[in-house]
């Protein structure tokens, strides 16, 4: 079974995720940020990968902490849960709108970070959810999935909907990507022979 269990404490942040690959989009979300755990929703329904998220954070000062780290430890367990790539699809894309909003999303699974974010949100707060977070999310899981991703916002005037079409779109994407390709057989889907 393709699946990872994490724990990560720090001063500021203590997370347990356990994630599978190969399960059927159910999610047991407890963040303590109400927006990311819509948004993680997101990423298990779409991805069709089983979450568990468990933080206690510093949110009595913001919600930045609890969201970069939990990217973070998310990006730790998919890359735990994906092994040596072996039999890899390694690329997945996907566009999804969402009413007037549409988001593109490209994943390489390819063992180096490197994160380009396009997402021009139209105001600074999602409800109690600053914007600027879902960036610093990305970002935690890029840096510790080692994955390439590149995120684009194609049109939107609802931030809402903007950032539900991204994380969705992500879903899909590493989906795509995470899928055991039958052709590969055990192969490492790279001229390296290495990811």
């Amino acid at each position: 079974m393709r699946s990872a269990e994490i724990t990560r404490n720090t001063n500021e942040t203590r997370i347990r995720v356990a994630v599978n690959l190969d399960g059927t989009g159910k999610q047991k979300l407890n963040s303590g940020v109400p927006f990311l755990d819509h948004m993680m929703d997101q990423i298990a329904r779409h991805g069709m990968f089983d979450i568990e998220v468990d933080c206690d954070g510093d949110l009595h000062i913001d919600d930045h902490h609890t969201v970069e780290d939990v990217g973070i430890t998310m990006g730790q367990a998919f890359a735990q849960a994906a092994g040596t790539k072996a039999g890899l699809r390694r690329y997945g894309h996907a566009y999804v709108p969402l009413d007037e909003a549409l988001s593109r999303v490209v994943v390489d699974f390819s063992g180096r970070p490197g994160l380009e974010y396009n997402v021009p949100f139209t105001r600074a707060m999602i409800g109690r959810f600053d914007v600027d977070l879902a960036r610093e999310f990305f970002q935690g899981f890029v840096n510790h999935a080692l994955i390439t991703l590149h995120i684009d916002n194609l049109k939107g005037v609802n931030s809402h909907h903007q950032c539900e079409t991204v994380f969705k779109a992500f879903g899909r994407a590493l989906r795509m990507a995470l899928e055991v390709d039958p052709r590969a057989g055990s192969s490492i889907p790279s001229t390296k022979g290495v990811l």
